[in-house]
């Protein structure tokens, strides 16, 4: 049973690589747990989350009231626009995803009914309308009684649902639902079996996604410039007072925090990504509580000197990087203003902080981008402290310096001991990148030359699958593409792996997204609405395919466990 996104049919025999071959990435093959699991470390994560936002936004509204009772009207509304634009943004944006989550749509009661109607028989399903299959979706869909559209207890509680999310949302307290939603989801499929422990999980990690795109831009756009608020109206008053220390130490926290949540959330996210265990997340916390410390008191100390040329050096600054950005091609969004959008986002990120954006090796750009804050960090500094007013101390000044360079010096020592030591693809070297993971012995093993070569199953993933034909040929003669010896004295077992052809297959025709992207079914909501149906009235859990970009039929598979 499959699904496909322009609704053409689909073989269910394919012949065909169960990944597309990457050229430029000359890192090992990584291969992921069978089963994930929520955890109480996950738990824990979640509700050091909620503290992290409730503490930024909590000392941000206690400022700005302590502004308004000072009588510094100036400060208070600055304070106060920094809080409430921002999270007015993501609140619309939140409200949006729910409106379109929640609604009824017919092709969610047609996937449920083609589930339910062809299990085993190995048939298709579109997600989309297409002509050839109209009929049949028509046919499909009367298997299943259509939901109800009003009156009687569904629509009351309906209506209770829109009221309530309503009001969550104006109360300014989207990010506090949803992570109390995906918690909910998490404990829940912890607690329960299969099939109903895997539908949970896949619902707590679409939460988590949203939540963590959502947190990002919220820290962005309104934690980074509210720390610079503080820091710059700090030094101009050289007067530091209790509550602008704590705004501002919350603001940096849920910056450091935010992007070590994202892309842990990201990597839990794909299953041809090692997870990031939680030694690495704090490791990169650190990295970014340092960076971005200095790079935001870097731009206090020259904005309390030079406003209007520091407005001019921020929006420069972002317009190079999104300029960057853009060139540089990448693939995040559905469509090409939605690109662009997230293009212009990243760019705000970058004028803080580093942000990977673009599969491959990263080393180049990074050392390219780290040089270019390196010496803007310098000449910002540099610059404050030669035209700093006559009320500042050379001792105070020497001592501002030395914060910012010493900041930025631990930030990307932290950096290295992340890269060296704690990042999930292993220790990066000077020439290459070296897994040392333990590795069991099963792992080792080529399941290919045992398998039939039209059924789909999970061999090694970059490894191009060979037809029955080829196998027989020996292994001197377009044998295995790579063969992994075992340790020495460790005992080979042979492999009798049966091919997992029963259950739905969700086939989507279109390219899988490269890391550092998210999955399409992740992006796209009607994608992720009609996974969520099959897989909720599936008898086991289903495989998603992707088309890979080698040639039109070629099709990329991945057993989804998340």
């Amino acid at each position: 049973m499959a699904a496909k996104s322009d609704g053409a049919a689909v073989s269910p025999r394919n012949q065909i690589p169960p990944e597309c071959p990457s050229r430029s990435d000359p890192r090992p093959p990584q291969r992921r747990p069978a089963e994930q699991r929520y955890s109480l470390p996950d738990c824990c994560w979640t509700l050091c989350a909620l503290l992290v936002f409730f503490s930024d936004g909590a000392s941000d509204l206690w400022l700005a009231a302590d502004y308004y009772l000072r009588r510094d009207y100036w400060c208070f509304a600055l304070t106060l626009v920094f809080v409430i634009v921002p999270s007015m943004v993501v609140q619309v944006l939140s409200f949006r995803w729910f409106a379109y989550d929640f609604s009824d749509t017919t092709e969610s009661g047609t996937a449920a009914a083609a589930v339910v109607a062809a299990s085993g028989a190995g048939s298709d399903f579109s997600t989309k309308d297409s002509g050839e299959q109209g009929a049949g979706r028509t046919a499909a869909a009367g298997v299943l009684p259509r939901p109800a559209t009003g009156g009687g207890a569904r629509g009351c509680c309906r209506a209770f649902m829109w009221l309530f999310q309503a009001i969550i949302h104006i109360f300014q307290l989207a990010q506090v639902w949803r992570y109390v939603h995906a918690l909910y989801l998490g404990v829940q499929s912890r607690w329960h079996r299969d099939p109903e422990r895997r539908h949970f999980y896949w619902r707590m990690m679409f939460e988590s996604a949203d939540i963590s795109i959502l947190r990002l831009l919220e820290s962005f756009l309104k934690s980074a410039p509210q720390l610079v608020l503080q820091l710059s109206i700090m030094i101009q008053a050289s007067l530091v007072l209790p509550l602008q220390g704590l705004s501002a130490s919350a603001s940096l926290i849920s910056l450091a925090w935010m992007i070590a949540s994202y892309q842990k959330v990201l990597r839990d996210s794909r299953d041809d990504k090692l997870t990031m265990s939680y030694k690495a997340v704090i490791i990169q916390i650190l990295w970014h509580l340092f960076t971005i410390g200095a790079r935001t008191l870097a731009f206090a100390l020259f904005a309390s000197v030079f406003q209007l040329y520091f407005g001019i050096f921020i929006v420069t600054h972002w317009c190079i990087m999104t300029f960057w950005i853009i060139q540089g091609e990448t693939d995040f969004c559905m469509s090409k203003w939605e690109e662009i959008i997230y293009n212009m986002m990243v760019g705000i990120v970058y004028v803080f902080c580093w942000f990977n954006v673009r599969e491959g090796r990263t080393r180049c750009r990074m050392l390219i981008y780290s040089l270019t804050v390196f010496i803007e960090n310098v000449a910002l500094t540099t610059a404050w402290y030669l035209y700093r007013g006559p009320r500042t101390s050379d001792f105070y000044a020497v001592i501002m310096v030395c914060v910012v360079a010493s900041s930025y010096a631990l930030g990307t020592f932290f950096m290295f001991v992340y890269y060296c030591l704690l990042h999930p693809d292993g220790p990066v070297s000077g020439w290459g990148y070296m897994v040392e993971k333990d590795v069991a012995v099963e792992a080792l093993v080529s399941p290919a030359s045992s398998l039939p070569p039209d059924l789909v199953s999970s061999p090694p993933r970059t490894l191009q699958r060979t037809k029955g034909s080829d196998r027989e040929q020996g292994p001197g003669i377009d044998g295995d593409v790579f063969q992994v010896r075992p340790p020495r004295g460790a005992q080979v077992p042979v492999s009798h792996l049966t091919p997992r052809t029963e259950g739905p297959v969700i086939r989507i025709d279109l390219p899988r997204k490269k890391y550092p992207a998210w999955d399409a079914h992740y992006i796209d909501r009607r994608l992720r609405k009609t996974i969520l149906v099959l897989e909720s009235a599936a008898p086991v859990t289903p495989r998603i395919q992707y088309r890979c970009l080698g040639t039109p039929k070629e099709v990329m598979e991945y057993e989804t466990t998340v």
